[in-house]
């Protein structure tokens, strides 16, 4: 690590119980990856809830949103109750009091990104209060405005050839759209319209040879490697990452990726605080060839 990256591997994985929950959960566990440590804005970890286990109400003076990896997760609420499996995504709000709960058969594990970052010496922005009505949950459903806040992505959403209307999953709107340049395929999940106002949570793949030159943005973003391997580059050091992998690259960190497989890459993003309108990437090439021409 240095002052500007992290890198983590899944073998360093050290799940422990979340100081605030230590007597208001049972089987809950979280790795946590990116804190106060290494980073300014970012809390990022991996959870874990086994069969039967549950996190008490609480709220946070703090955005979160999840991605389910595996297992069932249902989040309660006061406007009632989700169930989220492997592909489902969503955002809890600053303020808004949930619980957790894992209703089996096998355990539960996602990824959690926590904007503005939690603050250990105030008790990690965490409180707890009365127990919420635990419902029958609903799936996922992103055409359903009662789950507005919630999403689903799969590996098939990445394709480029997959995006006619009779192939898409959920209503031809600009959730559905896809980036795509040199090799690469980006699609949102959790942003501003999604309702979040501190964060940014995406899919991003590489196909075979896709790169991304290097560059820095005037905000932190984290990489969990989902599938296939990358070439990241962080202010010069290369670090091959694979999956289960987390990268963190703070303000100011150069950094670029490049696919050195022959088969796709696929990596979990997100980015604090959101980004600027304009100039959130800052491209070395760009700024070179100024260097050149003034030379």
């Amino acid at each position: 690590m240095t002052s500007r990256y992290l890198v983590a591997r899944a073998g360093e994985a050290d799940p422990v119980v979340p100081g605030p929950f230590a007597a208001h959960s049972a089987g809950f566990r979280r790795w946590a990856v990116v804190g106060e440590a290494a980073a300014a804005h970012t809390g990022f970890g991996i959870c874990d809830l086994e069969p039967g286990g549950r996190v008490d109400a609480h709220v946070h003076s703090f955005e979160e949103s999840v991605f389910v990896l595996e297992g069932r997760l249902v989040l309660d609420t006061a406007e009632g109750s989700v169930q989220l499996g492997p592909g489902d995504y969503g955002l809890v709000p600053v303020g808004l009091a949930h619980a957790a709960r894992n209703p089996g058969p096998g355990p539960a594990r996602w990824a959690d990104m926590l904007a503005p970052q939690p603050r250990a010496r105030f008790g990690d922005d965490t409180f707890l209060v009365p127990a919420l009505p635990a419902g029958d949950p609903v799936p996922v459903d992103v055409r359903d405005p009662r789950t507005r806040s919630f999403g689903h992505i799969d590996p098939a959403n990445m394709d480029p050839g997959r995006q006619t209307q009779d192939q898409l999953a959920v209503s031809a709107s600009m959730r559905t759209a896809l980036l795509v340049y040199s090799g690469i395929t980006v699609k949102m999940m959790v942003d501003s319209d999604l309702g979040a106002q501190l964060q940014t949570m995406f899919m991003v793949q590489y196909e075979p040879g896709g790169v991304a030159g290097t560059h820095d943005h005037p905000l932190e973003e984290t990489y969990l490697v989902l599938e296939g391997e990358v070439d990241a580059s962080f202010d010069g050091d290369v670090h091959r990452l694979t999956p289960g992998d987390v990268a963190w690259a703070g303000v100011g960190c150069v950094h670029g990726f490049s696919n050195p497989a022959d088969r796709p890459v696929r990596w979990l993003e997100t980015q604090a605080p959101q980004p600027p309108s304009r100039h959130s990437y800052r491209f070395t090439r760009d700024w070179d060839y100024l260097r050149d021409a003034l030379a």
